[in-house]
């Protein structure tokens, strides 16, 4: 039955059965709490270089379809389920999760302890683990382990290399692609915006000669730290146009205006987590995707204000800018998948360009 296995980092061991490609990988474990969604979260940039572990124990029953991709091709290095579907029954299926790790190399692991595994996470924190055959020892699974780099600059490898654009009549975004979701372009031009997308390390000379009313900095992989080419230029925009930034953007905001960031112990990756707008003390239900967070401690003698809290750890989760037209959120207004209370967020960013 048990083909591969799963090694952590500290010698603890999950055995699993293959499905999907049957390469070795090796990357950071983390867990997403979603009972949906694994097409989008498997095509979720900001997964990019992790082993996602899902906590709901089926995957695979409803397939995958050519419509949810939120990037062109998978960016999670491995999918870890507890039961997988082999005949998944949607109408909207063209094929199955199986089929498609397979024709995009993404290795996958089955009949895994998932809820012992996500306990291992919670207890120990996000942990560097390896999937290889059961033939190899734990000792040299660990040896080939530790000779595997950890990854750093992770935006790099998902940020579009050239600028493409989304037609729309109304409003002219930019928005900068630090390992952007197809759900933000689908949200602005459902709001009638004309969006201009650009790599990453675009300058404000070069986000100006492209006249818009607005910019949105977006979701990405890894340490917002390993970015700092992008503080200069989120400088610089904030005082000339209405900005917008989510997960990664909101941290780079953050960065950008002199407060701090730290990695979490096993961070927030689900569409289930609950967040207090401060100004309304309404509660939102809210997708999240991130392994770090904005030092609150830090934000006090910057121009910032906490608009957002996370209801489960009190984590900040909204910022605004005390001077400029700017606010971030650290969950995902566009929620792909999750729930659609944050959708107003879009709106205000809609008001403020006009």
């Amino acid at each position: 039955m048990y083909n591969r296995k799963l090694v952590l980092e500290d010698g603890t061991v999950f055995l699993g059965t293959a499905f999907g490609c049957l390469d070795p990988v090796a990357g950071e474990v983390v867990f997403n709490t979603g009972m949906t969604g694994y097409q989008e979260i498997l095509s979720d940039p900001s997964y990019f270089g992790q082993m996602v572990t899902m906590t709901y124990p089926l995957i695979g029953n409803y397939g995958i379809n050519d419509q949810d991709f939120e990037s062109f091709s998978p960016s999670a290095s491995a999918l870890i389920v507890k039961e997988y579907c082999e005949v998944p029954s949607n109408w909207r299926a063209s094929k199955t999760l199986d089929e498609l790790l397979k024709a995009k190399k993404v290795p996958g692991l089955c009949n895994v302890d998932t809820r012992a595994l996500t306990i291992k996470i919670r207890e120990h924190g996000a942990i560097r683990g390896m999937i290889a055959d059961i033939s190899m020892s734990d000792e040299e699974v660990l040896e080939k382990l530790a000779t595997i780099p950890v990854l750093n600059r992770h935006v790099e490898h998902v940020s579009t290399k050239m600028v493409y654009s989304a037609p729309g009549k109304g409003h002219r975004v930019v928005l900068v692609d630090f390992g952007v979701k197809k759900g933000i372009i689908r949200d602005l031009t459902a709001r009638g915006c004309e969006v201009i997308v650009v790599p990453f390390n675009t300058t404000a000379s070069q986000i100006d000669q492209l006249n818009p009313d607005g910019v949105v900095l977006s979701n990405g992989p890894g340490d917002p730290k390993d970015v700092v080419e992008a503080l200069p230029m989120i400088r610089e925009i904030q005082e000339k146009y209405p900005l917008m930034g989510i997960c990664l953007g909101h941290q780079l905001f953050a960065l950008a205006n002199g407060a701090d960031t730290k990695k979490m112990k096993f961070g927030h990756r689900g569409c289930n987590h609950p967040v207090k707008d401060l100004k309304t003390n309404k509660v939102h239900i809210t997708s999240q995707n991130h392994g770090y967070e904005v030092c609150k401690e830090s934000i006090e003698n910057t121009p910032l204000n906490v608009t957002h809290v996370a209801l489960n750890d009190n984590t900040v989760e909204g910022l605004e800018h005390k001077h400029y037209k700017a606010f971030t959120v650290q969950y995902h207004p566009e929620a792909s998948p999750g729930p659609d209370d944050a959708s107003y967020l879009f709106d205000r960013f809609i008001e403020n360009l006009n």
